[in-house]
């Protein structure tokens, strides 16, 4: 089998940054517009939220975690790393947090961040984990053409393989549904399996469509 041609794999340029402080998201956006990069802006979760429940999802995300209304904690930028990873699971979110660090970094490995960057953080820094995260996001793509997903899977030793098979059950057909854009029929294809296979996994992890 033949490759597709590199062209393809075009890593996203397309970054949102969630950030409450409007003055520092505006910088980071100019900043991120003078590397290549086209920026949306959101100032909290519900504004991001827009941008996850969109056709198109964000591929790479700046996210500081404390977002209001209690931006003294990390309790909204974590459900909102929860659900944006829930709608586009192939996507590459870079946290950003000046509170406890040991704490926000197992939180956010644990639901699946991408990377993890403490402030105050220079330019340099951030830009560099974008384009991490974008040669991951690249060679996905890549593994995606040939059939095959990455898939980042955290789980509770004590539950056993039968829980951690789930978890893995359930991420994969995320992966894919949302990949296909939610056609079952073409997801059914990619996974080998019947359309009402695919309705009964649908339907037990309780995926939808976003929006």
């Amino acid at each position: 089998m033949t490759e597709p041609a590199a062209a393809y794999f075009l890593p996203p340029k397309r970054v949102l940054v969630v950030e409450d402080d409007p003055a520092l998201c505006a910088y980071l956006a100019s900043a991120l517009e003078d590397a290549g990069f086209s920026v949306d802006q959101a100032h909290d979760r519900a504004q991001a939220g827009v941008f996850f429940m969109s056709d198109a999802p964000p591929a790479l995300v700046l996210l500081d975690l404390g977002l209001p209304p209690h931006a003294s904690t990390m309790t909204e930028g974590l459900a909102l790393l929860e659900l944006a990873l829930q709608a586009s699971p192939a996507c590459k979110i870079i946290v950003l947090t000046g509170q406890d660090e040991a704490a926000a970094a197992l939180q956010a490995v644990r639901l699946g961040a991408f990377d993890f960057l403490v402030k105050p953080v220079s330019f340099a820094a951030i830009l560099s984990a974008l384009k991490r995260a974008q040669l991951f996001a690249q060679q996905e793509s890549r593994l995606s053409t040939l059939g095959e997903a990455r898939l980042h899977l955290t789980t509770r030793l004590d539950e056993g393989p039968k829980e951690a098979a789930c978890n893995a059950e359930e991420q994969l057909l995320r992966r894919v549904m949302a990949a296909t854009d939610y056609n079952v029929t073409e997801a059914a294809r990619q996974l080998g399996l019947a359309r009402e296979h695919i309705y009964y996994y649908l339907k037990k992890y309780g995926i939808q469509r976003p929006g």
